[in-house]
């Protein structure tokens, strides 16, 4: 393990696998960097780049700093970058999408290229009211510290089947979880409000959008909504993938895209 400060003082732990490239790992919610599907993920994408995987703020062996803001998320993306060498791919997945998306509209010329898998914006207005009421449930349950209550809450109501939430009670990193379950509210800031079509135009940086072909149609219909604004955005439908791909099945997207092409190119489906 190694750590970084932040802009804010907060102290970011991370581990580095790999040679290559430098890519920044941005995991979803709920998840933490000795999480064995993202160590998982992490060593797949280290057989062809330099990976930066990190403990989100609040999580595992990262401190944190109040109040939260994106733009403190963002600094610490920033940091990873200064310790990757000043400049570096980012890959984001579901509420990490959007903070790659964040990084690509703040930090310029210090990304290379974004890569977004399943962003999680909401994707219309009725979405929109149904994870508010969400999100309320999940902020009562963390105020009265019925945080393992909170987490499977979370996690049902975002469509994970309740055999699956069940089973995650079972794994080694169950407690950890549990642990940050407060940063929930973060992910949910990040989430809760329609994709920022607007600002998204603005992009001056590469950027490919994937979305897993059993994804929620609401994940699709926001993957669209994005390459369509984002100049020069590719879109990739991942065949036979759903919000959790596979890192095997990602990688030679990967390694297509931030390797290879030195351009994005027009919309493209698999």
């Amino acid at each position: 393990m190694q750590t970084i400060r932040s802009k804010d003082g907060t102290t970011l732990a991370y581990d580095v696998y790999g040679s290559g490239p430098a890519l920044i790992y941005i995991t979803g919610a709920s998840c933490f960097r000795s999480f064995l599907p993202v160590v998982q993920d992490a060593k797949v994408f280290a057989k062809e780049f330099t990976v930066y995987n990190y403990d989100r703020r609040g999580r595992g062996n990262s401190t944190d700093t109040q109040p939260y803001a994106i733009e403190r998320e963002v600094e610490d993306i920033a940091a990873l970058i200064d310790a990757a060498g000043g400049k570096a791919n980012v890959y984001g997945h579901s509420s990490g999408a959007v903070l790659a998306l964040e990084a690509a509209l703040r930090l310029g010329d210090r990304v290379d290229k974004v890569v977004m898998y399943d962003a999680s914006y909401v994707h219309d207005e009725d979405e929109k009211a149904q994870y508010s009421q969400l999100s309320q449930q999940v902020h009562n349950l963390l105020q009265a510290g019925k945080h393992a209550q909170a987490m499977t809450t979370f996690l049902k109501g975002i469509g994970m089947p309740k055999a699956f939430v069940y089973l995650m009670r079972l794994m080694p990193g169950w407690k950890t979880m549990v642990a940050l379950a407060p940063t929930l509210a973060y992910d949910i800031a990040l989430t809760r409000d329609l994709p920022p079509l607007e600002r998204a135009a603005h992009v001056t940086v590469p950027v490919q959008v994937i979305v897993g072909e059993k994804s929620p149609a609401g994940i699709h219909d926001v993957a669209k909504q994005l390459t369509n604004v984002i100049p020069g955005a590719s879109f990739i439908r991942l065949a036979g993938q759903d919000h959790m791909a596979s890192a095997k099945a990602l990688l030679p997207l990967l390694v297509r895209f931030l390797k290879h092409q030195p351009a994005p190119v027009a919309e493209a489906t698999r």
